[in-house]
């Protein structure tokens, strides 16, 4: 059973039709924008770089921990900014091209067929909503939603929370997947099982990481340096993985609402920035490294439209907001964001006070 929402806002009408009016009046793509294809070529060749130079060319630990450092940055570039706007949709008008860049995932171990259900349905969907968004559920070492139950652990998840981050890719690559092939769900999303072309995907893309993450570096280097060097690739993707898809929603500024008989108390659109928060949106870097994420009030009410608009978009979402009454959050810096996580997670692991 799902949720409802309430009928749709005139804010959202409003904020349409300005957004319309903005890429009409300057003759822009919604999708297909060069500028992705440019930045599409730079992470992936970093990625490239830096993995060839580890397997082919690093022969001592001075060389090869650089490289680690540079393959797990590099790793997160191409999800943030390529991965995620094939999964999306957004970034191609043309689907196949949209598949072909969701399937960068694949490629770095995860799943984009099971990541679609997970991440496109139950999450933008559903967003802070506990027991629909799958993205609040870390198991029971986490309590990331006020409305989970609090167990003796949590009192230190500001603490410890950020290495089960770097944990997260391996238990996607190594458990997730296949536990989802056996028990296809993801909270209350029903979830088919792969079948035809999708389970072609699925096994070939497992194929292909398996390989070059161990197979083809083994054949180079001693297995326990090739495990190493995966570790510790691995466990900096998910720090940084974790960490940015944190900040916009599991923040003291971010709502969590509990709906009464299955129905939100707000329309689709206003939940989003209930739900959602923004952060550095003044920060070229943040917003080029992170793929327009920073923007995430915008990404979540537009997730079709190509991240390098997101900055422009975030104007007029913010002044919408405004002319309406609808809040609109934002945390300015990249480290206020990051202390309003560790406040949040602080937080939800105290012990109840009277």
């Amino acid at each position: 059973m799902r949720y409802a929402f309430r009928q749709r806002a005139e804010f959202r009408n409003d904020l349409d039709a300005r957004v319309s009016a903005w890429f009409a009046g300057r003759g822009a793509r919604r999708r297909d924008v060069p500028q992705m294809y440019l930045k599409t070529a730079c992470v992936v060749l970093w990625l490239a770089a830096a993995y060839t130079g580890l397997v082919f060319f690093a022969q001592v630990w001075w060389t090869a921990a650089p490289l680690v450092v540079l393959l797990g940055i590099a790793m997160a570039a191409v999800a943030f900014n390529v991965q995620h706007d094939g999964g999306h949709g957004s970034y191609s008008a043309r689907s196949w091209l949209n598949t072909a860049t969701a399937l960068t995932l694949d490629l770095l171990g995860g799943s984009s067929y099971f990541w679609g259900y997970k991440h496109n349905i139950a999450h933008h969907t559903y967003p802070n909503i506990t027991g629909a968004d799958d993205d609040l559920h870390v198991g029971v070492l986490g309590r990331l939603s006020p409305h989970d139950r609090r167990l003796p652990p949590h009192r230190f998840q500001h603490l410890y929370m950020w290495i089960l981050y770097g944990l997260l890719p391996i238990r996607w690559q190594l458990i997730d997947d296949f536990h989802s092939m056996i028990d296809p769900g993801v909270g209350i999303t029903r979830v088919p099982r792969p079948r035809g072309w999708d389970l072609v995907r699925f096994v070939a893309g497992k194929s292909v990481f398996f390989g070059l993450a161990f197979v083809l570096p083994a054949c180079f280097h001693p297995i326990w340096k090739v495990l190493v060097c995966f570790l510790g690739a691995e466990f900096l993707l998910g720090v940084i993985l974790g960490t940015v898809f944190q900040l916009a929603h599991c923040v003291e500024e971010a709502a969590f609402p509990m709906p009464m008989d299955r129905k939100v108390d707000r329309d689709w659109s206003m939940h989003q920035l209930d739900a959602t928060v923004d952060f550095a949106r003044n920060s070229r870097w943040v917003t080029w490294f992170v793929g327009g994420l920073n923007f995430q009030i915008e990404h979540h009410l537009y997730p079709r439209i190509c991240h390098v608009h997101y900055p422009a978009l975030a104007r007029i979402v913010e002044e919408v907001a405004r002319d309406h009454g609808v809040p609109y959050r934002c945390n300015e810096r990249l480290t206020s964001a990051i202390g309003s996580h560790y406040r949040w997670l602080r937080r939800l692991g105290a012990p109840p006070t009277v």
